[in-house]
């Protein structure tokens, strides 16, 4: 049967590089538009010509450009949509923007900004962005992945929206987190936008609020729980593997607590998986109190750990120290004595008449009388680090903080909670109380503190500075399942790139301007484990690991387009 023209113009495209897509369909397409960076012979060839004003600018002029309309905004918010709609128009401009202002951009397009996108999320889309897959589409998930318009799928990020960052139940408004984290894979270590997925599994919402709020964009029901939501992630796991391998990498992002760490125990070790919240927090923090022990001159075994809050991000973090300890030498019962956890009822003590010691704070009961109060935990504790990770602002009193650097030299204060309005306590409380004294660590940013003519740079205990090299690592190396020890070496690695400049100034983690750099290194450390410990599948082994990880990353500038000359009736592509 007879070709018709379209189904042959089609197939020459394919033979001589051109790409399918023209014209104002081309400007269009993030993937490819440029913008009035197209060059005369482009824009003659791709059927441009007269669809863009005449000046033909540089990319370093186009992200001017994009700085001026940046700095028109007078609050985040507005400036996060702007960058999200500038993501929509030009990716390539989008990152390039994003890796030339690593730390002004951070804050917008993830934490504390992005919290706010999520509370106003039906406010704030423009564009879909991702899968939604409802509880009513069981049965029929594969089907919904086959609708995504790209199959070459390497990084799915997923949420069910219960835990967003310390806000709560966000339902289907959770899918700014997803968007976000993958934005951080591409921007900080390079994977390649295309070949990631946001997804948003929207069982419901327990939250009131969102069901009466007319803009909610989610299912306005109560949140499923049981075999139901068990069926849909089984599902979702499976149809991954079908559509995409068993090498697509899936990271599960802000369930439940409930949810988060049986979901990681069911699924680690049958598919390529990890959960953020418990293992990159863990790894982030773990990397920041190793480089705090360069201050403190105490040797890991030698500290006592108080944890304000019992969830996945404390006990994550709390498995990993175990982790390190057990390798420095120490037993588990030794390991386990050196961790103190306090929860909403107080000190997690054996038998304790307030009850709640379940499920994963079961290995943490201490054996000890209760108490209910973290400021008497404290002074009766004793510890050299207190990290906290609940979510409750405040609770870093004065007294506490005092009391720290009254029995520390140098007391190690971690505020990880997110967004800024959940942090435990600032870091000028932090820095002012202890007289300059304490190493501290936050999960929001924040400015700079001069005390006593001495300024401090507070660290940001910020998971990219792990999740995204693990990603990288992940997929470049084809690794199948991750297990617990990528994590405490990515945070190896990360503490070993802290210097005694950064010491200096109060930092436990390279400067966030570093970062492409720090997450590269990282994934090449990783990969290099990887094959040592035959995690990785991917043959033959390559000899030179940093420009095997190099060739897998996404480059943010421009690509110049010259297709070969080659003529077909009434279309020549002759200048």
């Amino acid at each position: 049967m007879a070709q018709n023209s379209d189904q042959m113009k089609e197939e020459i495209d394919v033979r001589i590089g051109r790409p399918k897509v023209r014209g104002m369909d081309l400007l269009k397409d993030a993937h490819q538009n440029k913008g009035m960076c197209f060059t005369l012979k482009e824009r003659q060839l791709l059927g441009l010509q007269g669809l863009l004003p005449p000046n033909i600018i540089t990319q370093d002029q186009q992200v001017y450009f994009v700085m001026q309309n940046f700095y028109r905004w007078d609050n985040d918010l507005d400036r996060f949509i702007y960058m999200m709609s500038l993501q929509d128009r030009n990716e390539r401009l989008f990152y390039r923007t994003i890796m030339q202002n690593v730390e002004l951009m951070m804050p917008i397009i993830y934490t504390p900004t992005v919290g706010q996108a999520c509370l106003k999320y039906g406010l704030t889309l423009r564009k879909p962005r991702g899968l939604y897959i409802t509880i009513h589409d069981l049965g029929h998930v594969y089907d919904i992945l086959c609708n995504w318009y790209i199959d070459d799928i390497k990084t799915i990020v997923v949420t069910d929206g219960e835990r967003i960052l310390g806000l709560g139940d966000l339902g289907a408004y959770g899918m700014g987190i997803p968007i976000g984290k993958l934005s951080l894979y591409t921007a900080l270590a390079g994977m390649q936008p295309h070949q990631c997925l946001p997804i948003v599994l929207d069982v419901g919402t327990d939250n009131e609020t969102l069901m009466k709020d007319p803009l909610y964009i989610g299912l306005k029901q109560k949140r499923e729980r049981g075999p139901k939501y068990d069926a849909l992630l089984d599902e979702l796991m499976s149809a991954v593997v079908k559509k995409y391998g068993s090498n697509c990498l899936v990271q599960f992002e802000d369930f439940g607590n409930h949810n988060a760490f049986r979901l990681l125990e069911k699924y680690r070790n049958s598919y390529c998986t990890f959960n953020d919240d418990i293992q990159g927090t863990a790894s982030v923090a773990v990397a920041g109190l190793l480089a705090s022990l360069k201050i403190t001159g105490k040797s890991l075994l030698e500290n006592k750990f108080v944890f304000q809050g019992a969830g996945e991000a404390s006990i994550g973090i709390a498995k990993l120290l175990i982790m390190a300890l057990i390798e420095l030498g120490a037993n588990e019962e030794q390991a386990y004595s050196r961790i103190w956890m306090v929860d909403s009822r107080g000190l997690i003590v054996k038998n304790r008449p307030a009850g709640g010691v379940t499920g994963q704070k079961i290995p943490f009961a201490q054996d000890h009388e209760p108490i209910d109060k973290l400021e008497d935990v404290i002074k009766q504790i004793k510890p050299t680090a207190i990290i906290g990770a609940a979510a409750q602002p405040g609770a870093f009193t004065e007294t506490i903080l005092r009391d720290m650097a009254e029995f520390n030299e140098h007391p190690i204060i971690f505020a990880l909670s997110n967004p800024t309005s959940k942090a435990e306590c600032t870091a000028k409380q932090a820095y002012v109380a202890t007289k300059g004294k304490c190493v501290f660590a936050s999960g929001s940013p924040f400015k700079a503190v001069t005390i006593d003519g001495k300024t401090f740079h507070p660290g940001q205990g910020n998971n990219a500075y792990v999740f995204p090299a693990v990603g990288l690592a992940t997929v470049a190396c084809d690794i199948r399942t991750i297990p617990e020890s990528i994590f405490l070496e990515s945070a190896k690695a990360l503490a070993n790139m802290v210097t005694k400049e950064h010491l200096a100034e109060g930092r436990v983690y390279p400067p966030l301007a570093d970062i492409r750099k720090v997450s590269t290194d990282i994934a090449v450390y990783l990969a290099q484990y990887a094959f040592k410990e035959n995690l990785a599948f991917h043959y033959p082994e390559p000899t030179d690991k940093r420009h095997f990880i190099e060739s897998h990353q996404y480059q943010i500038d421009y690509e110049e387009y010259i297709p070969p000359l080659y003529d077909w009736p009434g279309h020549s592509t002759k200048l």
